[in-house]
């Protein structure tokens, strides 16, 4: 099958690692893949921001860099319509983007299906993450004109499907498709043994910010300091200077590591040390990468009982805490570390019983292109 990949991401980060792994999960099956979108992340280091791009949404007035944003809708069609003269794709799959409808527009010119993969409701999280929007009516409107003219949508949860759902995308139009892990990497802590270690190692990856939950973590180690503990935070944010002094306060500075920010690669190298790993939050429409190297990794996992968690994780698989409760919840794991070990080894088989792997996701996604081309026929 030929797929052309359309997406606007400009920045290297946990997105771009989403469409590299579908892209090369595709290209594993035996399908040919062409990707079209902006060449500053394919050119960028892992973390790297979009440069030029996030520099001018900050200058902007908002409503002008909106236009701005659908204004680029032309460049993407133009982009589009010569990579589709040149391949003659099979289907489109997109990842969606507030104000980008050309993919829609020129799929129904050429009359190839097109794939909407949907991660977020971006009308909504940027209204309440990035300072709202100019032209919330016209940005709401796009949303919804491109969330019902593509052919098929998968978006990453259910909760985030009923997003779809009230705006009238028929039900079998949709498909829940999580995030995953390769099968490779599945493959390799299949048979790992991670019971017989005496020291525990809590694991934090993300954004550290005042409520990102590290600070409770490093409370929860300075209780605990009679136990082998130590911290690891892979990232970086704007509070990392606050909570190393917090945790040299408290006498536990030898026992907290903060690694800054690191490559794709070298995030899981870290990763598959961590015994006990944090949640703290989550938006509650994600699906968060990091669990998923979290349960391949088989470790103690400590996360929030939200809806879109719950798709992935209950309390057989993971110490799962209700609001306000996350310190508690830790101190749990930390106390009861080994009571709760079958937790970890039912986190990983959860991996393979679900299929939260890559491969089957391209799998599932080739299932739903080729529907729409047989009916074509």
């Amino acid at each position: 099958m030929k797929i052309l990949y359309h997406h606007r991401i400009a920045s290297k980060d946990g997105q771009f690692v989403h469409i590299d792994e579908i892209v090369s999960a595709l290209k594993e099956l035996g399908h040919e893949v062409s990707v079209i979108g902006p060449d500053v992340a394919e050119s960028g280091d892992f973390g790297h921001d979009g440069g030029f791009v996030t520099k001018l949404k900050k200058k902007l007035p908002k409503a002008v860099y909106e236009l701005m944003e659908l204004g680029y809708s032309a460049i993407a069609a133009f982009k589009l319509i010569k990579q589709i003269k040149k391949d003659r794709p099979d289907v489109i799959y997109e990842r969606y983007n507030l104000y980008q409808p050309a993919g829609i527009v020129i799929s129904k010119i050429f009359k190839i299906p097109l794939i909407l993969e949907v991660n977020a409701p971006l009308k909504e999280e940027r209204e309440r993450f990035s300072g709202g929007l100019g032209l919330p009516s016209f940005a709401k409107a796009v949303e919804n004109f491109t969330w019902r003219g593509a052919d098929h949508v998968l978006p990453v949860t259910d909760v985030l499907a009923e997003h779809l759902r009230k705006v009238n995308v028929p039900e079998n139009r949709i498909t829940v498709v999580h995030n995953g892990i390769r099968k490779q990497v599945l493959e390799r802590f299949e048979s790992r043994d991670v019971h017989e270690k005496t020291n525990v190692t809590i694991g934090f990856v993300g954004f550290m910010h005042l409520t990102c939950g590290v600070e409770k973590a490093i409370e929860v180690l300075a209780r605990n300091q009679e136990k082998d503990l130590r911290l690891v935070c892979v990232g970086n944010g704007n509070v990392v200077d606050e909570l190393k002094a917090k945790a040299e306060s408290l006498g536990v500075a030898d026992k907290v590591e903060f690694t800054g920010l690191l490559g794709r690669e070298d995030v899981f190298e870290r990763v598959k040390d961590f015994d006990i790993t944090l949640q703290p939050a989550v938006t509650e429409y994600a699906s968060p990468l990091k669990m998923f190297e979290y349960m391949v990794a088989k470790s103690l996992i400590v996360a929030p009982r939200m809806k879109n968690i719950e798709e992935i994780l209950d309390d057989g698989t993971a110490i799962l805490f209700d609001e306000g409760e996350f310190e508690t919840a830790l101190e749990e794991a930390v106390q009861n570390f080994a009571m709760h070990s079958a937790k970890r080894d039912a986190a990983f088989e959860r991996l393979k019983e679900r299929g939260f792997i890559w491969q089957q996701n391209a799998e599932r996604i080739v299932s739903i292109a080729q529907s729409y081309i047989d009916n074509r026929k």
